[in-house]
């Protein structure tokens, strides 16, 4: 592991801790002693997306991250709380254990953590989801969470 200041190549790690599927090592650098983090995931077998219009991609969590937080800008939602949502669903479609899976399913879960986390955000991605027309697919939406 290189230190991220001098670039040397010797490290010691000073602190472990395991966070879900994900491990924080605090290092110190053995020649300038300056201390860094660094963190590790587990590479786990990868799976396609299935389009709405039949196109396969492969599942991108930092595509999934980016989409959650464009969702929450602006909006008082802790990253913790954002990244936590993403490893729930991350880790739901993985025990799925299929090689690919619909967009669909993936929405359906971005929608259910997004209405926990904010109902801002949630009309937000909702209105690109399931592609609002007009004024009155907010309104319908808007209602449909008051109820609940």
């Amino acid at each position: 592991m290189k230190c991220v200041f001098c670039q040397h190549t010797e490290t010691k790690v000073i602190d472990k801790r395991d966070i879900d599927s994900e491990t924080r090592r605090r290092r110190e650098c053995l020649k300038c002693k300056k201390r860094f983090s660094t963190s590790e995931h587990v590479r786990e077998t990868a799976f396609s997306i299935v389009k709405k219009d039949g196109r396969r991609e492969h599942f991108d969590r930092e595509k999934l991250k980016r989409g959650l937080l464009k969702a929450c800008e602006k909006r008082p939602v802790a990253v913790e709380r954002i990244e936590h949502a993403i490893d729930k669903i991350e880790g739901e479609l993985r025990k799925l254990n299929l090689k690919e899976i619909k967009s669909i399913i993936i929405g359906d879960k971005v929608m259910r953590e997004l209405k926990k986390l904010d109902p801002v955000a949630y009309v937000r991605f909702a209105s690109v989801y399931k592609e609002f027309k007009d004024i009155e697919d907010f309104k319908k939406e808007i209602l449909e969470i008051k109820k609940n």
